[in-house]
């Protein structure tokens, strides 16, 4: 495998400006004559190199700076300073022959032509990245058997559930064999059978196609099954850089347990150190629980600890 990195970002800036709201008419009449700017740093000195083959995870609270960071890196936004190349290309020189050489999918914008069939679309798409006919057919047949989705390619794409929109997604995003894949929350919204079924196939396309992957999502299952290594970011800058397993030995603290019962109906949860939870388990089950479930700390709450903790160190 190239060990050269495909993904080399130096200091990275990005810097939005958000026009400053005012209420009432009068603010809004002065809006017209003389707005006001307030500068906001989306992403700020984030330094990251990525490599061949690697399958990356991407965390961090809504507004960290995760899909800013991704638009940079696919070039439909510029940094304002510091440097930035993605398979030896500056992205946002937007140039063809690099753009046939990643894809990208966002979980809230569908790529989709919603009366068009699956067939229709990527035959379209075929034309788009110019992809050879053979080559295209082949593509077809191993994604389509890939996701099960073969009785699905003649039917109208607003006809699908949501689970099955967004194996089309990918399979369209995949379709012209890109080297990166960039995967913006792919699983928000869908269902745990739906979500389990697209960490196999990416697990798959990553394993047997050698595609490097750099993924955002909320959801920590996404990450510790899919990325063996994880980059946090908050307010703008990375704040980890290492292993998943790592990361998830050291800041994640608790297990939160929920049950329900029949007799009297209720439910409980309760949050418990990870490493109490064999005993919490059992003292639950004394009392024949309806059902069970253990889920982990959220993203939020493991990356605020590793915020606490950098500041503790830069203090």
């Amino acid at each position: 495998m190239n060990t050269q990195n495909i993904i080399d970002t130096q200091n990275l800036t990005k810097i939005y400006r958000r026009f400053q709201k005012k209420e009432g008419l009068r603010g809004s009449l002065q809006g017209l004559i003389k707005r006001e700017y307030e500068e906001k740093t989306a992403v700020n000195s984030v330094s990251l190199s990525v490599k061949a083959g690697e399958f990356v995870g991407l965390i961090g609270p809504n507004g960290a700076g995760k899909t800013t960071l991704i638009k940079m890196l696919t070039g439909i936004i510029a940094p304002t300073s510091g440097s930035i190349e993605v398979l030896g290309y500056y992205p946002n020189d937007m140039k063809n022959a690099f753009k046939k050489k990643y894809a990208v999918v966002m979980g809230q914008k569908s790529q989709l032509f919603m009366e068009l069939t699956m067939n229709d679309t990527l035959r379209l798409f075929k034309e788009i990245y110019e992809i050879p006919e053979a080559e295209y057919q082949a593509s077809r047949e191993y994604f389509a058997q890939l996701f099960g989705v073969e009785a699905l390619m003649n039917v109208q794409v607003r006809t699908l559930s949501l689970g099955e929109r967004m194996k089309m997604e990918l399979i369209v995003a995949l379709l012209h064999g890109p080297q990166v894949l960039f995967l913006d929350e792919p699983t928000i919204g869908l269902d745990a059978v739906a979500s389990k079924q697209i960490r196999k196939f990416l697990k798959e396309i990553n394993e047997e196609r050698g595609t490097t992957i750099l993924l955002t999502s909320h959801y920590m299952e996404d990450i510790r099954a899919l990325c063996g290594r994880t980059v946090v970011v908050n307010h703008g800058s990375k704040i980890y850089d290492g292993g998943t397993e790592e990361l998830f030995e050291k800041y994640q603290k608790n297990k939160k347990i929920t049950a329900t019962f029949d007799r009297p109906p209720y439910r409980r949860e309760v949050e418990v150190p990870k490493e109490h939870i064999k005993d919490a388990l059992h003292e639950l089950m004394q009392y024949e629980p309806k059902d069970i479930t253990v889920a982990e700390d959220e993203i939020g709450v493991v990356v605020e600890r590793i915020y606490r903790e950098e500041e503790r160190q830069n203090a």
